[in-house]
């Protein structure tokens, strides 16, 4: 999986961080806000959206009489505490960390959060210092699947596409990757594994913790 590849390039939550659990629990806390219950599609319908996208579609679908900032304000202040506390590496993130950097491989995030939240998990977990690159969907055009913020990483690292590999944990951002030109390998994430038929289809490679990466048990899928 890593033959040849001079960068590798993380999607955040859900695939480099245990977080996704965190992000469905505000969601109901802050729609209870309002009176309203959380809707069954919203997770498929916010998938891959940039963190002022996901803002925005808020404010419209629930008709929120706040401002995309303001929405933006609330949802760091209730997940910074978790980030921070809560919110741990996948499963042999750390040593796989370790090892790419040991190897010199450049490593960059490209993320659908906020930076400032991005920045808290990475440093609560000791392995900020390890990126090369942080980038979010709102530095970008345009969120996942589109590739920008996966383009954007690569040139920020001066790593041609096919030479990076991406690891992700939904379609949408399996789909970012593959739209960049890049290598993907999918992470399980309980969050998203009512969509494993599909991540399988459209994915490189699968694993359910990093560890396979490097005792090379991954799952090859095409």
């Amino acid at each position: 999986m890593l033959k040849n590849k001079k960068a590798v390039i993380f999607d955040m939550d859900g695939t480099l961080m245990d977080s996704m659990w965190m992000w469905k629990d505000i969601d109901i806390e802050y729609l209870g806000q309002f009176g309203i219950p959380l809707p069954e599609d919203l997770q498929r319908e916010i998938e891959g959206m940039g963190y002022t996208e996901t803002a925005s579609y808020f404010k419209e679908r629930f008709q929120l009489p706040l401002t995309v900032e303001e929405i933006k304000s609330d949802w760091n202040r209730m997940a910074c505490d978790k980030y921070e506390k809560q919110v741990r590496l996948k499963q042999g993130g750390h040593r796989f960390l370790h090892e790419l950097k040991r190897q010199g491989v450049k490593l960059g995030i490209a993320t659908s959060n906020h930076i400032d939240l991005a920045m808290i998990a990475l440093k609560s977990n000791g392995v900020d210092r390890l990126f090369d690159c942080v980038l979010t969907s709102c530095d970008v055009a345009k969120g996942k699947p589109a590739p920008d913020v996966y383009l954007a990483v690569a040139n920020a690292l001066k790593v041609a596409p096919k030479d990076c590999l991406v690891f992700e944990d939904v379609p949408n951002g399996i789909l970012a990757g593959l739209n960049a030109g890049m290598t993907v390998c999918a992470m399980e994430d309980a969050y998203s594994r009512d969509q494993e038929e599909k991540i399988r289809s459209l994915a490189d490679y699968y694993i359910r913790s990093f560890d396979q990466v490097l005792d090379q048990t991954y799952e090859i899928l095409r």
